[in-house]
């Protein structure tokens, strides 16, 4: 009975991580391009070939590449166009992009899966062929895709958000307080959007629970937050105990935990109790900006500028906005001047759309960036942040690079993004070839 078991899990992962397994092997030559490889901040001047078999890119050359004699093989003339990796959002939320707030906090999860089934396809075909899930309940939709039955981008699952009572995941409404030991779980927790958990035993637990159902990284919510109804943006939140139950766990299972904060105490007390990235981080001190260097800890910002790429709030949550987007120019200055490991995300959610916002967001880091260096951070850096899944990481194979071995996620751009950043703001007319883990989504010059 258990070798049978064991037989049905195998079949399961294999059937949903390669869904083409069994079919024939296919190839695939990129010729005359510049090559934007995501490792530094400047396209190569020799025009290249890439050849990729299967998912995976096999050969880079100045000359010539030569696919297996048996595949099946599609060419591509790139036209001098530049090649670069698909584009990664390190700070995503796929089932909540496409809703209100009310929306999250009362729709049937039908509604939201399917909703969220548009989001991933728009957000594959804006170029975004991986995004870091930073909460919410995405493992069916991830399976959907890794089956090939939609197409989206590859993801990397928190699941549910962890937040204490009143927390930045806390969106109980005020007659589901307090909870009897037999009242049933509000809305937001019965779609596993987020999970309340108070002290150290019950943070592991929901934290084992994420793991349990195939979570890639833990997200804690460590402070205030913009959206939320209760807390203030100052607060801290969960004591270093807790924190460090659910590092803990991650570490076990061959993780680790990300947090979101923004002040300086919030992310102290998180760096301390082990965390291997923030979440946000705009209203630290540079005392705290040097803590995160010498600790090594990953950075995922976001451009929360208070212009027409935010979420527009209302009343306290407008206030607490105007703070986070004051804090912003400084952040990046300080992940700069330390430099600070930087990861890009968007954090788009609520928005009622299909996050068209999302390059616009990427695009606005020249304020602070080189528009090489933005690329950089929205691929290579971004990959590098993913390996810190380790065991959790499904994938096995570098993501966010072209590189001999890397999984084949490629864009062909229409002009040179490292030079004139611009162009990626209309991935519809400028991403002439989408290609993910081998397959082409959307070819322009066909």
């Amino acid at each position: 009975m258990i070798k049978n078991l064991a037989l049905v899990s195998l079949l399961v992962a294999t059937s949903a991580l390669s869904p083409g397994l069994h079919a024939a092997q296919t190839a695939v030559v990129i010729e005359n391009v510049h090559i934007f490889d995501g490792k530094g901040s400047t396209r190569a001047s020799t025009p290249s070939k890439v050849l990729i078999v299967g998912n995976t890119i096999e050969a880079i050359s100045t000359t010539a590449v030569t696919p297996p004699a048996d595949a099946e093989v599609t060419r591509i003339d790139g036209g001098g166009r530049t090649l670069m990796p698909g584009l990664i959002d390190a700070h995503w939320h796929a089932m909540l992009v496409g809703q209100t707030m009310m929306d999250a906090m009362t729709s049937e999860i039908g509604y939201t899966n399917l909703r969220a089934a548009q989001v991933a396809e728009a957000t594959l075909m804006r170029g975004f062929t991986t995004v870091r899930d930073m909460g919410g309940p995405v493992q069916g939709l991830r399976r959907a895709i890794e089956e090939g039955r939609f197409p989206g981008p590859r993801i990397f699952a928190s699941g549910a958000m962890i937040s204490q009572t009143g927390g930045h995941g806390d969106f109980r409404l005020p007659h589901e307080i307090p909870r009897a030991a037999n009242q049933p779980l509000s809305h937001t927790e019965q779609t596993r959007t987020a999970a309340i958990a108070d002290g150290a035993d019950e943070v592991m637990r929901r934290a084992r629970e994420q793991l349990m159902l195939g979570a890639t990284q833990v997200k804690l919510m460590a402070g205030g937050g913009v959206t939320s109804i209760y807390d203030p943006l100052d607060a801290t939140q969960y004591t270093p105990e807790e924190i460090r139950a659910a590092v803990a766990a991650a570490e076990n299972w061959g993780t680790y935990v990300t947090v979101h904060a923004y002040t300086s105490r919030a992310v102290r007390i998180s760096i301390e109790a082990g965390v291997k990235a923030i979440e946000h981080g705009q209203l630290i001190d540079e005392d705290t900006a040097r803590l995160m260097a010498e600790k090594g800890i990953w950075w995922s910002l976001q451009p929360f500028l208070d212009n027409e790429l935010a979420n527009p709030q209302q009343g306290p949550n407008r206030a607490k906005q105007l703070m986070v987007a004051a804090g912003t120019d400084r952040a990046y200055e300080l992940a700069r001047k330390h430099q600070i490991k930087v990861a890009f995300g968007t954090d788009i959610l609520f928005s009622g759309d299909n996050g068209e916002a999302q390059n616009a967001r990427l695009a606005s880091l020249e304020r602070w960036y080189s528009p090489g260096e933005v690329l950089q951070i929205a691929t290579g850096n971004n990959g590098a942040l993913l390996e810190l899944s380790g065991e959790r990481n499904p994938y096995g194979k570098p993501i966010g690079v072209i590189a001999e071995g890397a999984l084949a996620d490629v864009l062909l751009v229409e002009g040179d993004p490292t030079t004139d950043l611009s162009l990626i703001k209309d991935p519809a007319r400028n991403f002439v070839v989408i290609m993910k883990d081998g397959r082409i989504y959307k070819n322009l010059l066909d």
